[in-house]
């Protein structure tokens, strides 16, 4: 075979069992989750920010950020309810690259995917127990899940896996908010059927198991921009575009239409400073139609420490390795603002 097996990786149950959670941190998580639930279903009016580095790639760095982040949800918890972006699974385009701290716990270190499930837990286990935050993490490998099914509050399916029928299916079994991303093409419908199915139950394999889902009711889509066939980069979060797919909503049979918009990827053209006057545009829509405020529930924004992003080896504290991002100063006054605004 082409592929070698470099040993067996430990069953969740066991992962689970050497770093477990308190009953306490688990009642904090069921709370958070339900309050999220009720902004998906409309019963709670809150804004959703999902808002976090581009990938987590240092544990002491990431949980200074959230640390951060929590003193700036207290001052905005009557209208915004912020769910950090931690994401330990970097997808590539190519393949090549830094894929995450999944892969490598340490960056400038051979991949190793043992000490990168452990770490991936102890990151989120540390975020949750030392700020009260539950995270976002995204589902890049859907049989990874299970590591940390206890500890996540939201999932993200990037655009380039939003079509593959695994992640469609294990996120039929997910009992959290799933967002669904457009694909790097565009095609919305792309999306919408990702959604559908996700939405409804199931039987399929799982972690070599026969498995039937329930369907989840809270599964969504986040318009990202695109990518044309020349390679250049177009947004998807405009007037426009937003009531296109409230229309397309309409037209479908699913539970609780909602829309997170990322402001970053190709809705920016990976151009970090635009996500302020996105966001701010975001906001003006929602203000000029009822349907787009119903339907918008949030945004994504990818934000760390520092502004920008740097090559792996630079070693400058809470700079982003892979996309730049916006930095503490600019997120913290942006995050105020919209909560003046809402």
């Amino acid at each position: 075979m082409a592929m070698n097996i470099i040993r067996e990786l430990p069953h969740p149950t066991e992962i689970k069992n050497a770093h477990p959670l308190s009953p306490e941190l688990a009642a904090v998580k069921a709370a958070r989750d339900e309050e999220v639930k009720k902004i998906f279903t409309g019963e709670s009016d809150k804004f959703l920010l999902i808002i976090g580095p581009c990938s987590a790639d240092n544990e002491d760095s990431v949980l200074d950020y959230i640390t951060r982040l929590r003193a700036v949800q207290e001052k905005v918890q009557d209208k915004i309810f912020i769910i950090p972006r931690i994401y330990t699974g970097k997808p590539r385009t190519t393949g090549d690259g830094y894929k995450g701290m999944l892969h490598q716990p340490n960056p400038t270190a051979m991949p190793d995917l043992k000490s990168g499930i452990i770490a991936v837990r102890s990151l989120h286990m540390r975020a949750l127990a030392e700020t009260g935050f539950t995270s976002a993490d995204e589902m890049l490998y859907p049989e990874n899940y299970s590591y940390l099914d206890d500890l996540l509050s939201y999932i993200a399916i990037g655009a380039r896996s939003v079509e593959n029928q695994q992640h469609r299916l294990v996120s039929s079994g997910v009992t959290i908010p799933v967002g669904m991303k457009n694909p790097t093409g565009g095609d919305i419908s792309v999306m919408m059927n990702s959604i559908t199915a996700a939405q409804h139950a199931h039987a399929f394999i799982y972690r070599g198991c026969e498995v039937k889902s329930d369907g989840n009711p809270y599964a969504h889509a986040i318009l990202r921009g695109y990518v044309n066939d020349r390679g250049q980069s177009f947004p998807n979060y405009h007037y426009e575009d937003l009531i296109r797919l409230s229309d397309t909503y309409a037209q479908k049979d699913l539970k609780n239409p909602a829309l997170i918009v990322d402001t970053n990827h190709s809705n920016s053209g990976k151009q970090y400073n635009e996500q302020i006057r996105i966001s701010k545009e975001i906001l003006h829509s929602m203000r000029h139609s009822e349907d787009i405020r119903k339907l918008v529930k949030g945004l994504m924004i990818e934000s760390y420490i520092e502004d920008g992003s740097q090559k792996i080896g630079e070693n400058i504290y809470g700079k982003s390795i892979t996309d730049p991002c916006l930095g503490w100063e600019k997120s913290e006054r942006l995050i105020c603002e919209l909560a003046d605004q809402l």
